[in-house]
């Protein structure tokens, strides 16, 4: 009789355990990461060396990473809807809410102390390679910077990178971006003067996953 409802406990799980893998290998292809056989993200690809807007881009040694701040798809429930962007400063982390509970995690630098900034705004603007244009703050910081005043060209030594999402508030420009950077060691770190940046791979992935006029809330 033990051995008979052992039997059907085993044959009644099967559903529950296809689905847990296929839960699994499904939340993988939601982060874009091409799953090797045994399900796990094949971060081989999703960082390596690429060449994107004429440009070369280094691969990332995400080996030496905490594997945290790598992208992946996680389980995350929030009020807020899909497409909403979640930075979480304290944590490191930038989550794109996706359906059923679930966001796509990336790993993220974030402002220094004293350079912080936190609060609800808007995406107004996605540029593939900007322009960037030091605010007048940072240029009386570092004179050095007043060469770029006018701006300084798109390409991989621009501190915006490959990419650029401009966060307004209103009618109002934050001065705020979510960008990609050509430090990868700073990202898990408090590094840079007030913006949001990210590997070049991972920019590109939320890049092209948001559109203008998604609601960004950085969290205090």
């Amino acid at each position: 009789m033990a051995l008979d409802l052992s039997r059907r406990s085993f044959i009644a799980g099967i559903p529950l355990l296809l689905t847990a893998c296929q839960s699994q290998k499904t939340s993988t292809l939601q982060a874009g990461l091409n799953p090797l056989s045994d399900g796990t993200p094949d971060y081989a690809l999703a960082y390596a060396p690429t060449v994107d807007g004429g440009f070369s881009l280094p691969g990332i040694e995400y080996q030496s990473f905490d594997p945290q701040y790598l992208r992946q798809t996680v389980y995350y429930p929030t009020s807020y809807p899909e497409g909403t962007i979640v930075v979480d400063p304290n944590n490191k982390f930038l989550y794109l809410i996706r359906p059923g509970g679930y966001a796509i995690r990336y790993g993220i630098g974030v402002g220094r102390a004293g350079f912080a900034w936190n609060g609800e705004a808007v995406i107004r603007y996605k540029r593939e390679w900007p322009k960037w244009f030091p605010p007048d703050e940072m240029i009386e910081r570092d004179p050095s910077l007043e060469r770029y005043r006018n701006g300084q060209e798109g390409g991989p030594d621009n501190p915006i990178g490959a990419r650029g999402l401009y966060l307004w508030q209103g009618n109002k420009d934050t001065l705020y971006r979510i960008h990609s950077t050509n430090q990868p060691s700073s990202i898990g770190t408090n590094a840079s003067s007030g913006c949001i940046r990210m590997w070049h791979q991972d920019i590109i992935d939320l890049y092209e996953r948001v559109n203008v006029g998604a609601n960004v809330v950085v969290l205090a």
